[in-house]
């Protein structure tokens, strides 16, 4: 056996992989002995992985007589357009981010939500000493932020209740309890007004603004938003600031060709 076919099927996980792999690879459906044949793996083995990628929705079989012939779903196109997506997001907003930090002089970020966490996958940074702890990369629990629960307000009933039960305890002064009662009332709030504010829920004495991004079905794909300090952000200057942010958010959907109004 090559060596490479070796190293491919060391672990469990990289052999989940060339499974699927293969199945992605493969022409026409194909059975169970035939793919672990290409996959040069215990038939034992393969039918394990096999019915565990079936219970996930990856894979799929088909009884033809007494054999069982498989193939790949379309879960894997739909995860695919998901990374796609966020990829686009970001590549795209960045001249967006920059209006919109022209606008107020606060830096504009772009989140995306993953899993019961916000990412920030994009920022225009002003040109102030004082910089926020708001990089690209950064991973925080979506319901202490503005960019998460502006996504979450606007997701699927079902989804937003299983965030509910994920909301994570904020640091700030004003974080509050995660209730589901309360994430109820606060994703009903953002609904009605479509913008989320976060006033020293996860850091004290800082603030921000964020708006949902929405596809064409009226679900958030991702949010953008603006951070400072909870005088900037909600002093004397707040109205003009959730308008500008608000007109980024929609701007965005416009670009992406997510919505055409």
């Amino acid at each position: 056996m090559p060596s490479g076919t070796e190293t491919a099927g060391s672990t469990p996980s990289l052999r989940t992989l060339q499974v699927l792999e293969t199945l992605v690879n493969s022409v026409e459906p194909i059975t169970l002995t035939e793919l672990a044949r290409r996959c040069e793996i215990p038939l034992a083995t393969c039918s394990a992985i096999a019915a565990a990628l079936e219970a996930r929705g990856y894979a799929q079989r088909t009884v033809v007589g007494r054999s069982h012939l498989w193939r790949p779903t379309l879960r894997l196109y739909g995860l695919g357009m998901v990374t796609l997506r966020r990829l686009e997001l970001g590549n795209e907003s960045g001249p967006i981010l920059n209006e919109l930090r022209d606008a107020v002089d606060l830096p504009a970020h772009l989140g995306v939500l993953d899993g019961a966490s916000i990412i920030y996958v994009a920022k225009a940074a002003t040109s102030s000493m004082v910089q926020f702890n708001t990089y690209p990369g950064r991973v925080s629990a979506f319901n202490v932020t503005a960019l998460g629960k502006a996504i979450a307000a606007f997701r699927p009933e079902p989804q937003r209740e299983e965030l509910i039960t994920q909301a994570a305890p904020g640091r700030g002064p004003n974080a509050g309890q995660a209730s589901k009662a309360r994430l109820r009332d606060v994703f009903t709030e953002i609904r009605d007004q479509g913008f989320a504010v976060e006033d020293q829920e996860e850091e004290a004495g800082i603030a921000c603004v964020a708006a949902p991004v929405l596809g064409g079905d009226g679900y958030a794909v991702a949010a953008i938003g603006v951070t400072g300090f909870e005088r900037q952000v909600l002093g004397d200057n707040r109205a003009h600031i959730i308008h500008s942010v608000v007109h980024a958010a929609t701007s965005l959907a416009r670009r992406m060709g997510l919505r055409s109004t």
